[in-house]
């Protein structure tokens, strides 16, 4: 089954102009070397498969060695300071072998918008109606989502919510229902206050994926939380991910995979910067580096590397989804990292702030609709090009 089929460069432009299939295909051809990737011409879905299923990164890409298997039966034991020596090592030798380019993995987008520019040559249109990309001809999107990994991290909750309100923005809480006891009142009051509730994982022990019969054991019960609080997002701790086995999770949209990431424990990407239909669910994936990450792993104290991706996706019209933890916020260099953040992004023109509900259901609305008026909030947007630019409004 191919999972990533409806992801076609046909509908992400979503043109309102049938173009023949054979001018696609040879647009998509003519485009291809871009990718720098193994994929024969003529063949989408296994462009699709090698770039948003991570295909290039082989087969046994989504299973973890003995050795990582090992650390996470070892980690609980371990001091912190060998964890963090261990995840340092890790890090250095992931980036020194990485296939993609980091902080900012730009030729799925240079593809994407070369395909069009090789479409309007060989279809000789001036200029191309399109659906835009965002609601309201927004230029971007900005998701912010959080991952509550202990009890410690779920009681700084309300803090993190005030500082978010005070600059304009709400998010997404992902709890971890069998760690720690939920505190059913806040998840309650964040709900009422416009925040989303998700789920993150399970048990938050690394073993989620050990094997196909335990993830749908554990995809029962995650199922059963999800129906609970009335959540229809998830993210696999640890970015541990299964793009086949998670279609068991009973989901609207899913936050596990990202665009770019070496220092991830299943190191990769899709290098997307939009959401993309991932078997039966709206895949979100990440493109701003995590905090940890970002501060803890690479020593950064300002959010720098953050707001020069962020002028980069605002290029391409694409989404900014940051992915940042309450139990490190409670740090002091974390929350004045992450307030600047919010302080620089909260003077930014033409950003949609979006819950990830909202984004999954636009974007799949977005794919659904055939005419503007099917789509609330939808404009008709105009794709022309000039002096090889390609210029949209």
């Amino acid at each position: 089954m191919n999972l990533f089929s409806q992801n076609t460069p046909y509908h992400f432009w979503h043109c309102q102009i049938d173009f023949p299939y054979e001018k696609w295909q040879s647009a998509i051809d003519e485009a291809l070397p871009i990718l720098e990737i193994d994929c024969e011409k003529g063949n989408i879905e296994n462009i699709l498969g090698a770039v948003l299923g991570e295909g290039q990164f082989g087969y046994e890409h989504w299973h973890l060695s003995s050795s990582k298997r090992l650390y996470y039966v070892l980690k609980p034991l371990l001091p912190r300071i060998f964890t963090k020596f261990l995840r340092r090592l890790y890090n250095f030798q992931s980036q020194k072998n990485f296939l993609l380019s980091w902080p900012i993995e730009k030729r799925y987008a240079d593809f994407l918008w070369q395909v069009m520019k090789n479409l309007i040559k060989l279809t000789g249109q001036d200029e191309i109606p399109f659906f835009h990309f965002w609601p309201a001809g927004y230029r971007f999107v900005l998701i912010l989502t959080h991952d509550i990994e202990t009890a410690e991290g779920q009681n700084y909750l309300r803090p993190v919510a005030d500082l978010e309100e005070r600059f304009g923005f709400h998010s997404s809480f992902n709890f971890v229902p069998e760690r720690y006891v939920l505190n059913n009142d806040l998840i309650s009051e964040l709900s009422h206050r416009g925040f989303e509730i998700g789920l993150h994982g399970l048990k938050h022990d690394g073993k989620l994926f050990n094997s196909r019969d335990q993830f749908v054991r554990r995809a029962d019960r995650i199922n059963h939380y999800l129906k609970q609080f009335n959540a229809v997002g998830f993210r696999a701790p640890l970015t541990h991910r299964h793009p086949e086995w998670m279609q068991s999770l009973e989901i609207e949209y899913d936050l596990s995979f990202f665009d770019t990431d070496p220092f991830e424990p299943i190191s990769g990407g899709t290098m997307s910067l939009w959401p993309f239909q991932l078997g039966h669910f709206i895949e979100l994936p990440y493109t701003l580096v995590q905090d940890y990450t970002l501060i803890k792993i690479l020593g950064e104290t300002t959010p720098k590397i953050w707001l020069d991706k962020v002028k980069f996706i605002k290029q391409y019209y694409g989404m900014v989804l940051l992915n940042t933890h309450p139990d490190y916020l409670k740090n002091a260099i974390n929350w004045r990292v992450y307030s600047e953040f919010l302080e620089a992004m909260s003077v930014q023109r033409g950003c949609w702030n979006g819950l990830p509900r909202e984004v999954a259901n636009w974007w799949r609305k977005r794919f659904d609709a055939i005419c503007i008026e099917d789509l609330p909030g939808g404009i008709q947007g105009k794709i022309r090009l000039i002096d090889e630019n390609l210029i949209i409004e």
